[in-house]
This record gives C-alpha cells, structure tokens and sequence, in this order.
C-alpha cells in the first residue's frame, strides 16, 4: 500500500475511532471532537466552553450542529498546511 493510501486510511481510522460514540458514526459531536482533540492532538481537556464553541463552529461549515468527515479532512488539510508552513 503506498504512503498516502496509508495517510487516507489513518484519517478515515481516526475519524471512525471518535464518530458515533454519542449515536450518529458518520458525524462527530462537540464531546466527541473534544475527545479527538485531546487525545490526538494533545489539546488541553480543559478547553474553555467558549473556545470549544467557537472552534467548533468553525469546523461545522453547515451548521448542522456536527462534523461531518468531509469538514474533518479539511481541518486536517488546514493543520498540514500550516505545519508545512512552520517548518520552512
């Protein structure tokens, strides 16, 4: 399996690993995104309430109150681009 076959099938992994926990596994919920957060990025669980609000809108591009996979693949985009951008 090449490299980014691999990298695709982490992000789905990842993604399925947190989804569903609160009922719906195609969508992650703001407790299930906060879990995914800590856990895989290290993000502080003491995240305030507002922050996580305001993060998570961000993410929820349709307003539909979860995260889809598709709003999950691009905030992941937008993390590697960044980090790309900080290594330079």
């Amino acid at each position: 399996m090449s490299e980014l076959s691999e990298a695709m099938m982490k992000l789905e992994n990842v993604f399925d690993k947190y989804a569903g926990q609160d009922g719906d596994k195609k969508t992650l919920s703001k407790a299930e995104l906060s879990n995914l957060l800590h856990i895989e990025l290290s993000v502080p669980k003491d995240m305030r309430n507002a922050k996580l609000d305001s993060f998570f809108n961000a993410l929820d591009h349709d307003r539909d109150g979860v995260v889809t996979f598709q709003e999950y693949v691009t905030f992941v985009a937008a993390l590697t681009t960044m980090q790309k951008e900080m290594t330079k």
